[in-house]
C-alpha cells in the first residue's frame, strides 16, 4: 500500500510538473528545462511500475482489514510514550508532596534544613526528567515532545514566592551526565532523610525504610551505569534507561505515599511536640521571674545588715539566688527563642556545651535560685536573732525541701543516665535495686568471712589453752593431729578415689565382657551393611534395564517405533477458527514470502514419540539433518533417525544427574551432553567415549565453529575452552557475570555472553525489591579485551547466534518478547596505534512481538535453512514463526490438544522442503512437525490455490488453522 500511494503521489507529481507551462525565457531555464525532463521520465517509469504493481496486488491479494490496526513500531511508540507518561506523573506526584510538606514544614522550628533539602530534591527531579525526557524523546519522537532547557525554579530563602525560569547548564542536560545525577539523587535523598530524622519527636520507620532502599537502588544503577560511559546515544542503553523509569517510578510512589502519611501525622506530633517545650520554657521563665521579685523584695529587709559574718552569708546566698533566677529567666526566654527559630541549625550542627546550656542551664539554675534563698532564709532566722521556735522550724523545713530537691534533681539526672547506658532495657529503680543486692551480697560475704576468721582463731585459742592444761599429753596429742593433717586431705579424695576404682571396675567389667563376647560389634556391622529389600529391587531393576539396552544395541536392524495416532485428524482443527486474511502482510505476498507463508500454513503435527518419562528439556537436530537428539528429565537422552517415520537410533542413559542440554558437532559425529558437574562425550551411535567431571556447576555447552575437538565449557563467571579428552585448553573470565550462556563468531574471534550482574562495580547489590542488572557482553577472545557491554533490563536467558554472523537472537524469561540484535564491526576509536583495528557493536534490530500474550518457554531460534526465520514456543503449546529481518509473524499455531505443555523447540536447518520441526513437552513425548513436499517452481497463484487462501467456501486449507474437515476424511487419503 506504501508502494502504491507513493506512486499515487509521484503520477500527480509527474502530471503537474507536466501541465505547467513553462513562464521563464529560455536563455534562463535550459539547465532547469533539462532536470524537469529527466524528472519527468523518471516519474514515468515509477508510475508503470505502480501501474504493475497494483495489478499483482489486486490479483493476488485478499481483501485485508489490517490498514487501520497500528504497526509493530506503532504498538512500540504508544507504549513506550504510555510508560514515560506514567513515570512523569509519578514524579509531579512526588513534587507536589514535597511542596506540601515544605509548607507544613515552615511551622516547625529548626525547619531550614529540611526546606533547603526538599528545594534541592526537587531540583533533582527536574533535572532528572528532563533528562528522561530528552532520552524518551530520541526512543518515541512521535508520541513524546522535547521541551526547552528551562524549569521553574522557587526561592526558598524568601518568603515571597516567585516562580522564574532557569535555564539547565549544559553539563545538566547532556546523556552522558546520567550516572552523576542518579547519583546526585542518591545523595539528595539522604540528605533529606537525614533532615526528617532532626526532629526526634517523631521518627517514621516506613518513610527510613523506604528512602534507605531507594538510596541504594540508586547507587547500585549509577554505578552501574558508569559502566557505559561513551554509550549514552547508543539505542540499546537509552533503551534500557527508559525501562529504569519503571521501577525507580516504584520506588517513588512508595516515598510518595509515605510522605503523605508523615505530612498528616509526623507534622501535626512534632508541632505539638515543641509547642508542649515552649509552653514548659515559658512557665519556667514565669517562674524564675516570680522568683527574682521575690528575693529582690527580701533583700530589702537584709542589705543593711552587715555586721557580722552571719548577716553577710544572708545577704550573699541572697544575692546568689537572685543572680540565679534572672539567669533562669534570661536563659529560658533564649532557649524558647531558639527552639522556635527557623534557621537554626541542626542537633549534630551545634557545639555539646552549647547544647547543654540552652536546654538544661534554664532549671538548673532555677534550682540554684531556689537552694540559694533557703539557705539565706534560714541563717537570716538567725541573723535577725528570731524565736527558738522560728528558727528551728525554718531550720528543718528548709533541709527537708533541700533534701527532696536534691534526691529528685539527682533522680531526674541518674534516669537518663542509666537509659543511655541500658538502651532502655532496664530502669532506674531496677538499677537501683541491682545496686541493693550488690551491696547487700558484699556485705554478707564481708561477714561471712569476719565471722569465719573469727571462729578460726577462738579455735586456735581454744585448742593451745587445752595444750596447756595438759602438758603430759602433749605428745600423743600432737601425733594424733598431726595424724588427722595427714588423713584430712586423704579423707577428702578418698571419696573420689573409691569413685575412680569403682569406675576402673566398671571398664574392666565391660572390657572382659567384650573379650567374651568378639563378635557382637561385628554382628551389629553386618547388621547394618546388610541391603534392605528396596534397595535389592531397585538394583534388579537397573540391572534389567542395563541388561535390554545391551540386547537392543547388540541387534543389527532397530526396530522402528510405532507412530501414536493423536487424538484428532490431520485435516481437524478442534476449537480453532481459520486465520483471517488480513494476517498476511501487504508485502509478504511477493518476493520469497509468496512461496514461504503457504508453506508454513501448511505444517502439521505427523508423529508423537513417547520415549521419555519425564519433562524434555532439549532438543536439537544434527547440522546434517540425519539425527534428532533429546534430553530429559528422567535422566536419559534419546538419538533419533530423521526418516519418514522417526525411529530410535541409540538410547544415552546417564546414572546421576539431569540432562540439561544436547549439542551437536558440524559434521554431526560427536555429541555433547551437560550435566550439572560434568559433560558427557558420545559419538552418533550412541557411543560414550568420554566423560568429564568439572568442579563447578556447568549452564551450558558451546562447540567452537569449524572444529570437531574442542568446545567451550559456562562455568559461573568463566568460560573454559576444553577437548574432547577432558583437558583445559583456556579460560576466559568475564568478571562480575553470572552468565548463563554463550555465542561463538563464526570466525571464532569473538565470545558473545548473557547473564546477570552478581555486583555492581563498587561492590553494591539491589535491594530485594529491584532486579539485579543484566547485559550482553562481546569479549575479543585474542586480545580478551571487553568491546562491548550493553545493558539488557529483563531476565535473560538464551543467546544465539545465525550461521553467518552479524544476527544474534537474544531470549528471555517467561512473558519477554525475543529481540534480535546486530553485531556490526566499527573503527576502534580507542586504540590510535593501529587504524584498522575493529570493535564490534551491537545494535538491536527488531523485537518481535506476538499476537497474544504469551509465556515463552525454552530458547528462541533460528529456522530455515539460511536462518531467515525465528521461532519461539509458548508454555500453552502455540508456536509462533516470524521473518527474521522484517520480524513479520509468517505463521502462528494456536494451542493444540496435547498431552502436557511444550518446554523447547527445535527446526531441523538441513532442508526447507520439507520444513521440519520439533517440539518437546512436559509428560515427555516428542511432537514432529513437517509440510508435505511442494514442488517450488509453481507460481504463488497456484501454491494459494491449493493452500485455499482465494476462496471461502473451499475446506483444503491448512490443517491447524482451517476449518473442521468433511465427515469421514483421514490421514489415509494422503
Amino acid at each position: 500500500m506504501l508502494r502504491v500511494h507513493a506512486a499515487r503521489s509521484f503520477r500527480d507529481a509527474a502530471s503537474s510538473i507536466s501541465g505547467t507551462p513553462n513562464s521563464y525565457p529560455r536563455g534562463e531555464t535550459y539547465g532547469d528545462s533539462r532536470r524537469n525532463q529527466a524528472i519527468i521520465s523518471l516519474l514515468n517509469v515509477l508510475n508503470e511500475f505502480s501501474n504493475e504493481s497494483s495489478l499483482d496486488s489486486d490479483t493476488f491479494l485478499p481483501p485485508t482489514l489490517e490498514d487501520d490496526d497500528p504497526t509493530v513500531d506503532e504498538k512500540l511508540q504508544i507504549a513506550g510514550s504510555e510508560s514515560f507518561n506514567k513515570f512523569e506523573r509519578r514524579i509531579e506526584n512526588l513534587d507536589k508532596e514535597l511542596r506540601n510538606f515544605a509548607n507544613a514544614a515552615r511551622q516547625l522550628g529548626s525547619s531550614i534544613g529540611i526546606l533547603s533539602s526538599s528545594f534541592r530534591l526537587r531540583e533533582r527531579l527536574a533535572k532528572l526528567l528532563f533528562l528522561f525526557r530528552e532520552n524518551a524523546a530520541t526512543l518515541f519522537p512521535r508520541k513524546i515532545s522535547r521541551q526547552p532547557r528551562e524549569a521553574p525554579i522557587v526561592h526558598q530563602w524568601t518568603e515571597q514566592r516567585r516562580t522564574e525560569k532557569q535555564m539547565f547548564p549544559k553539563a545538566h542536560t547532556d546523556p552522558e551526565s546520567f550516572p552523576d545525577q542518579i547519583a546526585g539523587f542518591a545523595e539528595d535523598v539522604v540528605t533529606f532523610l537525614n533532615c526528617l530524622n532532626e526532629f526526634p519527636e517523631f521518627t517514621d520507620e516506613a518513610v527510613n525504610t523506604s528512602m534507605r532502599t531507594f538510596e541504594c537502588d540508586l547507587k547500585y544503577w549509577a554505578s552501574c551505569l558508569q559502566e557505559y560511559k561513551g554509550q549514552f546515544r547508543y539505542p540499546a542503553v537509552q533503551r534500557y534507561i527508559h525501562d529504569l523509569t519503571s521501577e525507580i517510578g516504584e520506588h517513588i510512589d512508595i516515598i510518595t505515599v509515605n510522605l503523605s502519611m508523615f505530612i498528616e501525622i509526623g507534622v501535626p506530633t512534632i508541632r505539638f511536640a515543641q509547642q508542649h517545650a515552649a509552653s514548659n520554657l515559658l512557665n519556667l521563665s514565669t517562674v524564675a521571674t516570680f522568683f527574682s521579685v521575690v528575693t529582690a523584695s527580701t533583700l530589702q529587709f537584709s542589705y543593711q545588715l552587715t555586721d557580722g559574718v552571719l548577716e553577710t552569708s544572708v545577704n550573699a546566698f541572697w544575692f546568689s539566688s537572685l543572680v540565679f533566677s534572672i539567669a533562669a529567666a534570661v536563659n529560658s526566654l533564649l532557649g524558647l527563642t531558639w527552639k522556635q527559630a527557623v534557621y537554626r541549625s541542626p542537633g549534630h550542627k551545634v557545639p555539646w556545651w552549647v547544647l547543654i546550656w540552652i536546654k538544661r542551664s534554664p532549671l538548673v539554675f532555677l534550682v540554684m535560685s531556689v537552694a540559694c534563698f533557703s539557705v539565706g532564709l534560714m541563717l537570716f532566722t538567725y541573723a535577725t536573732k528570731q524565736g527558738f521556735v522560728t528558727s528551728t522550724i525554718t531550720t528543718v523545713f528548709t533541709v527537708v525541701t533541700s533534701f527532696g530537691l536534691a534526691v529528685v534533681s539527682a533522680w531526674f539526672v541518674s534516669e537518663r543516665r542509666v537509659f543511655v547506658r541500658y538502651h532502655g532495657q532496664i530502669w532506674l529503680d531496677d538499677a537501683i535495686n541491682e545496686a541493693i543486692n550488690e551491696v547487700i551480697h558484699r556485705v554478707l560475704r564481708f561477714s561471712l568471712v569476719v565471722a569465719m576468721r573469727d571462729i578460726i582463731r577462738w579455735c586456735l585459742f581454744a585448742i593451745s589453752g587445752l595444750l596447756r592444761r595438759v602438758p603430759l599429753k602433749l605428745p600423743g596429742v600432737i601425733t594424733q593431729i598431726g595424724h588427722r593433717d595427714r588423713t584430712l586431705p586423704t579423707m577428702q579424695e578418698g571419696l573420689p578415689m573409691d569413685d575412680l576404682s569403682h569406675r576402673r571396675d566398671i571398664s574392666t567389667s565391660a572390657s572382659s565382657a567384650f573379650t567374651d563376647h568378639p563378635t557382637s560389634i561385628k554382628g551389629l556391622a553386618s547388621e547394618d551393611s546388610k541391603p534392605s529389600h528396596p534397595a535389592i529391587a531397585r538394583q534388579r531393576f537397573r540391572g534389567a534395564v542395563r541388561s535390554i539396552i545391551v540386547m537392543q544395541q547388540q541387534k543389527a536392524g532397530r526396530p522402528m517405533m510405532p507412530q501414536r495416532i493423536p487424538s484428532f485428524d490431520w485435516n481437524s482443527a478442534v476449537g480453532m477458527s481459520p486465520t483471517r486474511p488480513s494476517s498476511v502482510d501487504l508485502d509478504a505476498i511477493r518476493g520469497p514470502r509468496a512461496t514461504l507463508i503457504p508453506k508454513l500454513k501448511t505444517l502439521e503435527p505427523v508423529q508423537d514419540l513417547s520415549v521419555h518419562t519425564a519433562l524434555v528439556r532439549h532438543l536439537q537436530f544434527s547440522p546434517s539433518g540425519k539425527y534428532l537428539a533429546t534430553s530429559s528429565w528422567d535422566r536419559s537422552s534419546v538419538i533419533f533417525r530423521v526418516e519418514d517415520a522417526f525411529s530410535i537410533h541409540a538410547i544415552l542413559v546417564h546414572v546421576g544427574g539431569f540432562i540439561g542440554q544436547v549439542a551437536w558437532s558440524d559434521s554431526s559425529t560427536l555429541l555433547l551432553t551437560r550435566l550439572p558437574r560434568g559433560i558427557k562425550v558420545w559419538t552418533e551411535d550412541g557411543f560414550c567415549k568420554r566423560i568429564i567431571e568439572r568442579p563447578h556447576s556447568v549452564s551450558s555447552v558451546v562447540w567452537l565453529p569449524a572444529n570437531e575437538t574442542q568446545f567451550l565449557s559456562v562455568e559461573g563467571s568463566r568460560v573454559l575452552k576444553l577437548d574432547i579428552k577432558g583437558r583445559v585448553l583456556d579460560s576466559y573470565h568475564f568478571g562480575g557475570i553470572q552468565l548463563h550462556n554463550v555465542a561463538v563468531t563464526p570466525d571464532g574471534q569473538r565470545l558473545l555472553g548473557v547473564g546477570p550482574l552478581l555486583a555492581a562495580p563498587n561492590g553494591m547489590h539491589p535491594s530485594r525489591t529491584t532486579r539485579v542488572e543484566k547485559c550482553i557482553v562481546v569479549l575479543n577472545m585474542e586480545t580478551r579485551t571487553f568491546e562491548n557491554q550493553t545493558p539488557v533490563f529483563n531476565d535473560v536467558r538464551d543467546i544465539t547466534m545465525s550461521k553467518r554472523g552479524g544476527n544474534v537472537l537474544i531470549s528471555f524469561e517467561h512473558k519477554t518478547h525475543p529481540q534480535l540484535w546486530k553485531m556490526e564491526l566499527v573503527r576502534d576509536t580507542k586504540d590510535r596505534e593501529n587504524p584498522y583495528a575493529q570493535t564490534a557493536r551491537l545494535i538491536l534490530r527488531h523485537t518481535y512481538e506476538p499476537t497474544v500474550r504469551v509465556d515463552f518457554v525454552g530458547p528462541s531460534y533460528f529456522g530455515g535453512v539460511d536462518d531467515q526465520l525465528v521461532l519461539c514456543a509458548g508454555k500453552a503449546g502455540d508456536i509462533h514463526i516470524w521473518e527474521r529481518d522484517t520480524a513479520i509473524l509468517l505463521h502462528y499455531i494456536r494451542p493444540q490438544a496435547f498431552g502436557g505443555d511444550l518446554t523447547c523447540v527445535a527446526w531441523n536447518h538441513s532442508t526447507d522442503d520439507p520444513c521440519m520441526l520439533a517440539t518437546g513437552s512436559h509428560d515427555g513425548t516428542v511432537h514432529i512437525w513437517r509440510t508435505p513436499m511442494w514442488d517450488c517452481s509453481s507460481d504463488g497463484g497456484s501454491y494459494l490455490e491449493h493452500a485455499g487462501m482465494l476462496g471461502a467456501d473451499q475446506h483444503t486449507s491448512s490443517p491447524i488453522l482451517g476449518p473442521p474437515p468433511v465427515p469421514g476424511s483421514s490421514r489415509g487419503h494422503r
